[in-house]
Formats: C-alpha cells, sequence, structure tokens
C-alpha cells in the first residue's frame, strides 16, 4: 500500500468516473455533466468552464483518492471490494450533501430553491442524489463512485 499507488488508483479511477458520465450523458441516460459544474465556479465562459471543470475533477479525485488512502491505511488493509464500500458511500454523500446542499450555498451561478425569477442562473439546483438532472442519474453516479473506489482499492493492494 502506497500513496504512489493511491495516486494511480485515483487517476485511472477518475477517468473511468469521467468518461462513463460523459457516456451516460450522451446516451441521454442523465443530464448531468460534473466537470462543466465544477468548471462553471470557476468561469463563465462555457468552453473555458469544461476545460477548467475538467482539471478540478481530476484533482478532486486525486485528492478523494489520497482520503481513501488514509482510511486504508488506518484500517490496516485495502481490497477492491472495501474501495467499492467507500466509493458507495463516497456517491452517496456527494449525491446527498456535497453537491445538492453545499455547492449551490457557495456555487456563484448555481441557481437555488430561493432563486427568484430576476435573478437567471446558468446551472439548475442539481435535488436530492441529482435527481434534477434525470431519473436514471443516481444510479449512474453511484455506480460510477462505486467503479472508482473499486480501482482505487484495487490499486492500493496490488501495490507493493
Amino acid at each position: 500500500m502506497t500513496i504512489w499507488g493511491a495516486l494511480a488508483g485515483g487517476f485511472i479511477g477518475t477517468l473511468v468516473l469521467t468518461t462513463a458520465l460523459r457516456a451516460a450523458n450522451e446516451l441521454k441516460l442523465t443530464r448531468i455533466d460534473l466537470p462543466f459544474l465544477l468548471g462553471t465556479v470557476l468561469a463563465v465562459n462555457r468552453s473555458r468552464a469544461k476545460a477548467l471543470g475538467y482539471l478540478a475533477h481530476f484533482l478532486f479525485g486525486e485528492l478523494f483518492a489520497l482520503g481513501y488512502f488514509g482510511l486504508f491505511v488506518a484500517l490496516g488493509t485495502s481490497s477492491w471490494w472495501l474501495g467499492a464500500l467507500f466509493g458507495l458511500v463516497h456517491g452517496l454523500f456527494a449525491g446527498t450533501a456535497l453537491v445538492n446542499l453545499l455547492l449551490p450555498v457557495v456555487h456563484p451561478r448555481m441557481g437555488t430553491d430561493l432563486t427568484s425569477a430576476p435573478r437567471a442562473a446558468l446551472l439548475e439546483p442539481p435535488g436530492f442524489l441529482l435527481l434534477n438532472y434525470g431519473v436514471a442519474t443516481p444510479a449512474v453516479t453511484l455506480l460510477g463512485h462505486v467503479v472508482y473506489g473499486a480501482l482505487v482499492g484495487g490499486f492500493l493492494s496490488s501495490a507493493p
């Protein structure tokens, strides 16, 4: 179990998660676009927001991988299935508190339940489990986070 294994797993896990969410978006399973959602915190221009959002998503993916690493070290073990369990908790937290409650409070271009009609928002609020982005969104995002966690755990358990 090494920090390099965590970073490698975080990179691959984020790559798979981002690709799966992008594919689900293109297949009309969801309207969620996490890089755009994150990027619009930093920029109004849509193209620049997407580019910055992808960078931010990968940075957050690495930070979460380091958090997983800390949990694995504290437990004294790592495995793909334990990583998948962490990913499930991570996905539930992201969909219920992080993106649903906390992000709209600090996001300068996201609407909230309290946004008035004269104040136009660039993004609608995600809603509980991101349901405002489509009924399949909770399943897609949870599955993506479970796979992310499994990859981080798998990389950590296979690293010398």
